[in-house]
């Protein structure tokens, strides 16, 4: 099909990868694994946030992946607690 893109290019110029893996409800002894495994099937972007309670582990996928961290697109959320630009920096 022509002219699909298989990323997006954001107002501030990053491209993101159109399918990433979501990690919403896995459980953080499954996590790394699934990271792990969908980064050397291809996927180059990861969704997490910290009340998902397994971004540790999705680092730990990511570094068993062999990928530079360059390479990996992660979106993260931010907690509503954690609004305003030192708390976010922080968080």
């Amino acid at each position: 099909m022509s002219g699909v893109s298989l990323e997006l290019v954001l107002n501030n110029g990053v491209h993101m990868p159109t399918l990433g893996l979501g990690v919403f409800q896995s459980p953080p002894d499954e996590t790394a694994a699934a990271v792990d495994t969908a980064l050397r099937a291809g996927y180059r972007h990861i969704d997490t946030a910290a009340a998902y309670g397994n971004e540790r582990e999705v680092g730990v996928g990511i570094r068993r992946s062999g990928l530079a961290r360059e390479d990996v697109f992660i979106e993260t959320k931010v907690w509503v607690s954690d609004y305003g630009r030192e708390e976010t920096l922080l968080a």
